[in-house]
């Protein structure tokens, strides 16, 4: 076993109320490596009670490795609410994590300041949702205004007020296609009916590229939206086309079937699979005990390449998807 995992995992329990009592910045930072919920909220609350007074040992922190200690030193500086510690949290919303960038823009709403509205503007374009809201939420906070149709479309987007976007009218057609790039495919959904209700031509390029999505009810939306936009019919089966294939394939089928029958049938979605492989089992123990094993192999060989054959077959001629 690695040596540094040797101290994770026999780590004592922090005594937060003491070390709060003590002031002792570094052992409360080092709680929030604590592999507990509790004990990490209870040591980010910790630091947030101290003020300013340990303010430089907590903007250093915000660059330690540990996703964990990362977060609760936001959530501390939230608390703190000192503008020192604006410029480093503003660097966080560029951070790999994207509960970092969240709890980086909520805290910097809670801190407030001149220089935070730029940044968080920026972050309504952030590829997560959860960051854009962060962002928008904060914005609101501070009493910010969009002043024209396109910013109030990324603030809307942001807190996913639909039908704000779509009053926003083709200013929202940026904020839209940003989100079209969203890993939750119901975001994709909304973006498109809103583009589809709009129905601008400079949507097309956007929604050509959501023809080829690899969720199928995306693929649907777009392709009900697309005429609306000023998209021909005839042409969207040739964007639909390009989409990525998810037909199962047919030797997996055959070769899975063949080596556990009923586990190929599995493999294609058949609730009856479960059924046939515990036919299976039975059957071979049956013939185990009472014909030998040389005589069940030959018994069962033929049945096993019938069975593998039919689940190639069934994948050949199972739609694409």
């Amino acid at each position: 076993m690695p040596l540094t995992i040797v101290p994770l995992l026999f780590q004592k329990k922090p005594d937060i109320d003491t070390l709060r009592h003590r002031k002792d910045i570094p052992s409360l930072i080092q709680a929030l490596r604590y592999n507990d919920f509790e004990i990490q909220t209870r040591a980010a609350q910790a630091l947030g009670t101290l003020g300013t007074e340990g303010i430089n040992e907590l903007i250093l922190a915000l660059k330690d490795k540990d996703r964990d200690v990362r977060l609760g030193i936001i959530e501390a500086l939230s608390v703190v609410r000192d503008q020192r510690a604006v410029p480093p949290l503003i660097e966080l919303l560029h951070d790999t994590s994207s509960e970092v960038r969240w709890e980086t823009a909520i805290a910097l709403g809670e801190i407030g300041g001149p220089d935070i509205l730029s940044p968080l503007k920026n972050a309504l374009r952030d590829p997560d949702k959860y960051v854009r809201y962060g962002a928008a939420s904060a914005l609101s906070k501070t009493g910010w205004n969009p002043v024209s149709d396109e910013e109030r479309a990324f603030y809307s987007v942001g807190m996913q007020e639909w039908q704000a976007v779509k009053d926003c009218g083709p200013a929202a057609i940026g904020a839209l296609t940003l989100v079209l790039h969203d890993q939750d495919s119901s975001v994709r959904i909304q973006a498109i009916e809103i583009l589809g209700l709009i129905g601008d031509k400079r949507a097309i390029p956007v929604l050509m590229q959501s023809l080829r999505d690899e969720n199928a009810d995306v693929r649907w939306k777009t392709v009900l939206a697309s005429p609306k936009c000023g998209i021909s019919v005839m042409h969207i089966p040739r964007g639909l086309s390009r989409r990525p294939r998810l037909r199962k394939n047919p030797l997996i089928a055959g070769f899975l079937n063949f080596m556990l029958p009923g586990l190929g049938y599995g493999y294609l979605g058949k609730w009856w699979g479960i059924m046939i492989f515990q036919i299976d089992i039975t059957a071979t123990v049956w013939l185990y005990k009472y014909q030998g094993e040389g005589s069940s192999y030959g018994l069962l060989f033929p049945v096993y390449l019938v069975l593998a054959f039919h689940a190639w077959y069934i994948a050949r001629k199972m739609p694409d998807l």
